[in-house]
């Protein structure tokens, strides 16, 4: 009886000892875990100026483009440049097949042919009458019989003349030739196809003055076509500064753009400007010219314009919501008139992802002044 009891009193002292454990184990708090730093691609403000411009976004162009085509119709046989060739005044392009244009030249030939043996004819038969009438042989209207068809096989010389003559310049047209010196920018027909007259084959962008095609949103307008002189930027080319002046302003709007098309010429354009090239006109609207920062970085909160303002603290950041006024958005970015300073730091992408006072780890962008903007702040 005694090692029972014994016994059972100490499976009692154990269970009691595991409920103690259990219950500390239960009231004590776990220790916190740290929030884990997510990276974000930073910013910095003041690498990119906004030189207080309106900014267009346009493309080089020749002042003078011409659409080539044959002056009669006819199965092309022979094309003789590409797209993008450099071509001379009166250098051949293409050749139609001349055997249709080259009997018509000939039949016009033989028609002339015709008409100035009886013209010759009439001309001797008039002679002849002249002299018979002299000696009164004949009457005086016989001889205006043979006149009257003198005059009409000389009418008929003149019209076989000018036939045999648009017959030879039609064989001439079966030959599609560059009436100024320029580059080839397009080719819409080839080998094998049969075309019509007057209908364009090719497209010449005639060499000489360069233009910048851009739209322009009419609250801008007047104050572009006063400009004095505007600053072109080459997107191949970013070190070159071009100027430019406002040539041509459409006189209505685009119907679905509700823009007016512009052309400014370049002036001095160099051999470093061709055809094609994405370029940028900017006009200088004076003032504080603001501060340029990304696009992704803007984004609404509570009916305003907000970004992220990065503060560092150790190797970590933590975002503060800066509330900001956006100027004007422009093909390269947004320009901010008021909220930020040159050389605060801002969070660059994924700004609709951030919570204000988490941890981030900044991180560049892969290429200086690109804009990731599929790049969004990691989870």
């Amino acid at each position: 009886m005694r090692r029972t009891t014994r016994s059972a009193g100490k499976q009692c002292t154990m269970v009691m000892g595991a409920l103690a454990v259990a219950l500390l184990a239960a009231c004590s708090h776990p220790e916190p875990v740290a929030e884990q730093a997510r990276p974000v691609v930073v910013f910095k403000v003041g690498q990119g100026a906004a030189n207080g411009a309106s900014q267009y976004t346009g493309e080089v162009r020749a002042r003078h483009e011409t659409d080539l085509a044959f002056r009669v119709g006819g199965k092309v046989v022979e094309r003789l440049v590409d797209v993008g060739a450099a071509v001379k005044a009166g250098q051949v392009l293409a050749r139609l097949d001349p055997s249709d244009t080259g009997l018509n030249a000939e039949a016009a030939k033989a028609q002339l042919a015709a008409a100035q043996s009886d013209f010759v004819f009439a001309r001797a038969e008039v002679e002849r009458y002249r002299d018979l009438l002299a000696r009164n042989f004949v009457s005086r209207s016989v001889l205006d019989a043979k006149e009257s068809a003198f005059r009409a096989a000389q009418a008929r010389v003149e019209q076989a003349q000018a036939q045999a003559s648009v017959a030879g310049n039609q064989a001439g047209y079966t030959r599609l030739v560059a009436d100024r010196a320029g580059v080839i920018t397009a080719v819409l027909t080839e080998v094998g196809q049969v075309v019509k007259d007057a209908a364009p084959v090719m497209k010449l962008a005639q060499d000489g003055e360069r233009e910048v095609a851009i739209a322009v949103p009419e609250n801008r307008l007047a104050r572009l076509r006063d400009a004095q002189s505007l600053q072109i930027r080459l997107w191949a080319r970013p070190e070159l500064t071009l100027t430019g002046r406002v040539r041509e302003v459409a006189p209505s709007a685009d119907p679905t753009t509700r823009t007016y098309a512009v052309r400014v010429t370049i002036q001095n354009p160099g051999p470093d400007v061709n055809l094609g090239m994405t370029a940028s006109v900017s006009l200088a609207e004076g003032g504080d010219a603001g501060l340029l920062v990304p696009s992704t970085a803007v984004f609404e909160h509570q009916g305003g314009s907000a970004v992220w303002v990065l503060q560092p603290e150790g190797e970590l950041v933590k975002p503060v919501l800066r509330p900001v006024k956006v100027r004007q958005y422009r093909e390269d970015g947004a320009v901010l008139s008021e909220g930020l300073k040159a050389g605060e730091t801002i969070a660059l992408a994924g700004v609709h992802k951030i919570v204000a006072g988490q941890p981030l780890r900044p991180r560049q962008p892969a290429s200086p002044g690109v804009v990731p903007v599929a790049v969004k702040a990691e989870g």
